[in-house]
């Protein structure tokens, strides 16, 4: 068993694992996994970012970002959830289940971020415990993997970056809220906002690819505008 699965509160790992698909079926079984995953993914953008400092003093900004968002993206974040066994361990929704929930990338990647916040949360906090199992998976991703051409860099990094370029040193903010679709499919939209006005709008199948679409949608608009 993968040490990330080793927990001191067993509770807080079956909460990790919750979807809430899951909670949706059965009630009792009280909260789903996502706040976690907010801390989870708040964790890797750190640590990712901290590693690939580390291990490329020559890089500038833009290269480390685009590394960053291969890095952590949500095939690799897949990838790694298979590699320590999230895969089947999921704690899924029929409907979840029977849609292939158990090889979804982004259930496979929004759990792995979820675990990965409660093993802080189970360790007191420790971010050093959680670098001492973040850091052997990012050792493994081969670098040739890890694409970094400015087309695949992450649109919400992109247009943060021309954010902090050209309004604002203060990244955009996102307002996200579900807007239907059943609980293992629930359906999402997104406002992104900076100093208060929005500049774009998009839906998904979850909070995270809303917000992705509502970076591109802001992002055409500024090509429109000549801005971009």
């Amino acid at each position: 068993m993968h040490k990330i699965l080793i927990f001191h509160n067993e509770k807080l790992l079956r909460h990790a694992l919750t979807h809430r698909s899951y909670v949706h079926e059965n009630p009792g079984e009280g909260e789903h996994n996502e706040r976690l995953e907010f801390l989870g993914d708040a964790l890797l953008n750190f640590l990712s970012g901290e590693y690939l400092y580390k291990c490329h003093p020559e890089m500038g900004e833009d290269e480390l970002t685009r590394r960053r968002s291969a890095l952590v993206d949500e095939k690799q974040l897949a990838k790694f959830a298979e590699e320590v066994g999230l895969d089947f361990r999921m704690r899924l929704g029929k409907g979840a289940i029977l849609d292939g929930g158990y090889q979804n990338p982004n259930l496979l990647s929004s759990t792995f971020e979820a675990v990965l916040g409660a093993y802080y949360l189970d360790n007191d906090s420790n971010i050093e415990a959680v670098r001492a199992i973040i850091e052997p998976l990012f050792d493994s991703v081969d670098p040739k993997h890890i694409v970094v051409s400015r087309s695949n860099v992450d649109s919400k990094n992109r247009f943060q970056e021309w954010v902090q370029r050209n309004v604002t040193p203060n990244p955009p903010k996102y307002f996200t809220e579900q807007i239907g679709g059943p609980s293992h499919a629930p359906e999402f939209i997104a406002k992104v906002l900076v100093d208060e006005k929005i500049y774009g709008e998009g839906k998904g199948r979850n909070k995270k690819e809303a917000e992705k679409a509502a970076a591109e949608d802001a992002l055409t608009k500024l090509k429109k505008q000549g801005l971009l």
